[in-house]
């Protein structure tokens, strides 16, 4: 007995080596979302009569967990490697689907692989948080000539994916860039001025005396933070100035489906059946679901099908009417603690690469949950962005798991405590 149970230990060691830096809070949190959203999903599919996007949803995610086992065992620092091969081929899947992508919903995202559809821009966020955290790991990101490198390396794949069009995952880009240029180092004033024309934009349509008053403050930030600084303060202040008509030409660019994401999240009633529809009937469902919710499969909203995609990027909808207020407080708890886990991972790793992934994983999340349940419940435009973890769909299941993948071998693979006499 006692060889046995000694054989027992070994094989049980052996099966655990490799594992043992391994978050596994980190790692079972997005399997409860994605067993939580099968849940959501077959319940929103049952009048659709499409309930076999339940099991393919759990299906997947089964995937993408042993997809994020395997690269927890391997070394992350081996990327560093790989990492131009790995920013070429995101860029040439998504010149590919330019020229042989299949066209749905108004776009031109997806490749059509048998009888699978692959939307190489959700990989393509991987491809840019690895690249950007190798160039950002081993240069010095406080110079201009640095951020200069970063912002290069993003615009083309970011140019790629606004063509197709997919304005929500280009935001994305910009917020992975932005979250890990922040972490990196960079003066806050910088990454302010890199957004101020944005908002510029914005404000010239709404108050011209507040879009006076940012240009005046982007000058002051210039002269405080950038070096020949009366020339750094013209420019600022001129470039935020023009940037109102400037914006008059890249809304000629949009689309109309995307100017009407744009402009009716302020006012749906504009247009009740039509651009506005979505957001109202959301609006209604989350209301209806009040503190409990209305039950498993109980939704009137949700069961008659009032909202379109409600299994993708409106799936928050049917959580807030069927689980309520109380079912979405535990839904962004749980995205919380991954955020959490993300954040002390970045800290305790034992590297700039491992750090910079695990915070690009983080921005990449963040800015994809407040824009995603901003967008239900009308704080944000209506943009193709899924929910993490929850959202049907292949090619983000996949990202994301992948993503949790390589910040557990950061985790991993950091430097261990030995304690001896």
């Amino acid at each position: 007995m006692t060889q046995v149970s000694s054989n027992l230990q070994r094989r049980w060691r052996f099966l655990l080596q490799g594992w043992q830096g391994v978050d596994w809070l980190l790692m079972g949190l997005p399997v409860a979302l994605v067993t939580f959203s099968t849940l959501v999903i077959d319940s929103t599919q049952r009048i659709s009569g499409e309930p076999e996007l339940a099991w393919n949803h759990a299906f997947l995610g089964l995937i993408g967990l042993v997809l994020a086992l395997v690269l927890s065992r391997m070394r992350y620092e081996n990327l560093l490697q790989w990492q131009w091969i790995i920013y070429a081929l995101t860029n040439l899947s998504l010149v590919a689907v330019i020229f042989i992508g299949t066209v749905g919903l108004g776009a031109q995202r997806w490749i059509t692989i048998g009888s699978f559809n692959v939307q190489p821009s959700e990989f393509a966020k991987l491809g840019v948080i690895i690249t950007l955290a190798a160039l950002l790991s081993d240069r010095d990101a406080s110079t201009l000539w640095g951020v200069g490198k970063a912002l290069a390396v993003t615009a083309i794949p970011w140019v790629l994916v606004f063509l197709q069009p997919d304005l929500g995952t280009s935001l994305v880009f910009g917020a992975i860039t932005l979250g890990m240029l922040y972490w990196a180092n960079v003066n806050p004033g910088w990454l302010i001025l890199m957004v101020s024309p944005l908002v510029a934009m914005l404000l010239f349509h709404f108050s011209l005396p507040a879009w006076l008053v940012w240009s005046a403050a982007m000058g002051i930030i210039a002269w405080l933070t950038l070096p020949w600084r009366l020339l750094s303060t013209v420019l600022a202040t001129a470039g935020n100035l023009v940037t109102g008509k400037v914006g008059d030409l890249l809304w000629g660019l949009l689309h109309d489906y995307q100017k009407d994401r744009l402009i009716l999240f302020l006012d749906p009633d504009k247009d009740p059946l039509g651009g506005g529809y979505h957001l109202i009937q959301s609006r209604i469902a989350i209301g209806a679901g009040q503190l409990w919710g209305r039950g498993f499969g109980s939704g009137t909203q949700t069961q008659l099908d009032f909202i379109p995609e409600q299994h993708t990027d409106f799936i928050f909808s049917a959580v807030g009417e069927e689980w309520g207020f109380i079912g979405a407080m535990v839904m962004l708890s749980v995205f919380w603690l991954i955020c959490l886990r993300l954040v002390i991972v970045a800290q305790n790793a034992k590297d700039n690469f491992g750090s910079l992934l695990a915070i690009g994983m983080l921005s990449m999340i963040v800015f994809q949950v407040t824009i995603n349940i901003g967008m239900t419940i009308g704080l944000a435009p209506v943009t193709g962005i899924p929910l993490p973890w929850m959202s049907y769909g292949r090619s983000a299941l996949l990202t994301n798991f992948i993503g949790i993948g390589l910040v557990e071998s950061v985790a991993n693979y950091r430097r261990r405590l030995k304690f001896t006499d």
